[in-house]
């Protein structure tokens, strides 16, 4: 392979590059509008739950409560209807997730050691949402009960009952439990199958639109030499928009790479081998720029937004789509960025990751190298 003809090559690549002003928007613009809209847009987290409170007691024990509530960064009541209808109403028109309606004679049950029903009303719209809303409120109502009690054993001169289990949880990796600290890494990977599978899909489409093919294959370059010079400019274009994602990351939104650095521009190497060569053989099989970027889309972005582990959980998948999530890229991809930013792993315990990856590259580099010698180079 002559490296004088890759990097002619490259530089026909490059000088096309800079007049192509969609292929800059994408390759500069939109990963950092990813960044900022990923980063800040996208959060699992559930708290600050608006929370509508019917009180018909306006007692102490029923402000306690309230109280409480407001107390929780989980909970925020935004509205204290009259009735239970103004309550519906507000549940129906959005403005509340929560409903508490606190019955007349709660306080009078409590002091009669009665039991005391409280109404709660979700809206189950969000299935993840609702289900933490039910979590957080069953835990406040419960320490709420906790307390009460042991109130009444003390006022019978009784010793309060321990519990024979006591769970002492400690939170490993992500100890602030904040989305953030694994979806800004897995940004990474969305913005490399942008930029490095999305661009690379329309490059040797485009010589065929443009009826530059017939002259190339009439050049005096093999089909390696061909191949290393398309992809070299825009490897490390990608490469730049990993780095500056880092930097991102860690001055917008404090997430910090908790092992190593060069770890990381390792497999962002390897992964974006893989992206490009991806993006090269779809180019080259389709021919066409217009069914280039829709085939890159569907196969590329799309599976590694969804099925990579990124946003929605693989065990949470059908058996099928568990078989598929093992041929996509961005699924090992994910789980190096996991263990670099959140776990604190070394090579040694990814290496099976890193070896994936690379097998992925020299099995795409194969299939580019050989269709493009299927069509004359």
């Amino acid at each position: 392979m002559s490296f004088r003809k890759v990097a002619a090559i490259a530089r026909k690549e490059y000088f096309h590059l800079i007049r192509d002003f969609r292929s800059l928007y994408l390759a500069f613009f939109i990963p950092f509008l990813l960044i900022l809209l990923f980063g800040y847009a996208l959060s699992l987290d559930v708290d600050r739950i608006p929370i509508a409170v019917v009180d018909h007691e306006h007692t102490p024990e029923s402000r306690d409560l309230i109280r409480r509530l407001n107390a929780s960064i989980y909970f925020d009541v935004v509205l204290y209807p009259e009735s239970t209808a103004e309550l519906t109403q507000h549940l129906d028109g959005n403005l509340a997730a929560m409903g508490i309606i606190i019955p007349p004679g709660l306080t009078a049950d409590l002091k009669a050691e009665k039991d005391s029903p409280l109404q709660v009303i979700l809206d189950g719209s969000d299935p993840n949402y609702a289900g933490n809303a039910r979590a957080y409120i069953t835990a406040v109502v419960g320490q709420w009960n906790k307390e009460r009690l042991v109130t009444f054993l003390n006022r019978q001169g009784q010793e309060p009952v321990q519990a024979p289990v006591e769970a002492r949880i400690r939170v490993w990796f992500n100890e602030e439990l904040e989305s953030k600290n694994f979806i800004v890494p897995g940004i990474v990977a969305i913005i490399i199958m942008i930029v490095g599978a999305l661009l690379t899909s329309l490059v040797i489409a485009r010589e065929y639109e443009n009826g530059t093919m017939e002259t190339i294959r009439s050049l005096p370059i093999r089909a390696s030499e061909f191949f290393f010079g398309k992809a070299v400019c825009y490897w490390f274009i990608t490469l730049v928009d990993v780095l500056v994602a880092i930097l991102m990351g860690q001055v917008l939104f404090g997430v910090v790479m908790k092992s190593s650095f060069w770890l990381m521009i390792l497999a962002s190497m390897i992964y974006i081998s893989v992206a490009i060569s991806l993006g090269l053989l779809i180019s080259i099989k389709t021919k066409s720029q217009l069914v280039a970027n829709q085939m890159a889309i569907l196969l590329t972005y799309l599976p590694s937004l969804l099925l990579s582990d990124f946003v929605f959980p693989q065990q949470n998948m059908p058996v099928f789509l568990k078989l598929v999530t093992r041929i996509i890229p961005a699924t090992y991809y994910i789980d190096i960025l996991n263990g670099l930013y959140l776990r604190h792993l070394s090579f040694l315990q990814m290496w099976q990751n890193f070896a994936v990856l690379a097998a992925m590259t020299g099995i795409l580099l194969g299939l580019n190298i050989r269709a493009l010698k299927k069509e004359g180079l």
